[in-house]
């Protein structure tokens, strides 16, 4: 649902409205200890979206039990892109389907304020709106993502996609529309009841959020996202989780 990820983050699904963009009238100046809040919801927020490239160059930020978040620059983007790596203990089916169950997004990526089913395509694939929460004075963002999910016959890995559907359903009204973000999930199952998770992102938030800004706050949102989906992951709901298209 990521970072959220969608919507967003895990992510949920979406809706209508006019299709132009209203920027923020001029306001003041928000204050310094406004700036995390300003940020963290994007890191969070697209817990699902399209593939972000397994690179090296990646840079160790931020460790807090046993989540390491890493970043690294692009030659296109002002932005830093994030990967996070932990292991899991859960099974495949479990982790999938918390990760795919939209309408609980909110209850564990960071600043989701809606996840939206739109169409369910397949067991697998679905396509989902998510609305983020920002704080005054900036507008909240939404996205549209196209889920699809597969796994390797042989090794058993899951790979998550979620390519970003920005016309699938019109602009609203004070809400900036996320049109760049490339998210990618590899789930690797180390025995039944441990899963190593990779998840990476590159996204452009959008607006007049400065690039220093966003970057300077990017590893906290996955921290308190993925300590959230530990929690998830463990609530009775499921506890039966099986899934026609994963094998444990």
């Amino acid at each position: 649902m990521p970072l959220n990820l969608p919507a967003s983050g895990l992510f949920k699904h979406q809706m209508p409205i006019s299709l132009t963009y209203h920027p923020l009238r001029p306001r003041r100046r928000c204050h310094s200890r406004l700036f995390p809040r300003l940020v963290l919801p994007f890191v969070a927020l697209f817990l699902f979206t399209r593939t972000a490239s397994a690179q090296p160059n990646w840079e160790l930020r931020t460790e807090k039990k046993d989540i390491k978040v890493y970043t690294r620059t692009f030659p296109d983007s002002k932005y830093k892109a994030i990967k996070v790596e932990l292991i899991l203990k859960t099974t495949l089916s479990r982790l999938v389907t918390v990760l795919l169950d939209i309408k609980t997004a909110p209850d564990w990526v960071y600043a989701t304020k809606s996840a939206i089913l739109l169409k369910q395509v397949s067991p697998s694939e679905l396509i989902y709106y998510s609305e983020v929460r920002l704080p005054w004075p900036m507008s909240n963002r939404d996205f549209i993502a196209h889920l699809i999910t597969t796994q390797d016959p042989r090794t058993r890995i899951v790979t998550i996609l979620g390519p970003t559907m920005n016309d699938y359903v019109p602009e609203k009204k004070d809400i900036v529309r996320v049109r760049r973000s490339e998210g990618k999930w590899i789930l690797t199952p180390i025995d039944r009841d441990h899963i190593r998770v990779e998840y990476t992102l590159r996204t452009d938030p959008g607006g007049d959020i400065p690039a220093w800004l966003f970057n300077l706050f990017v590893t906290k949102g996955p921290l308190e996202s993925f300590e959230h989906l530990k929690t998830q992951l463990t609530k009775p709901e499921y506890n039966d989780g099986r899934l026609p298209f994963i094998v444990d």
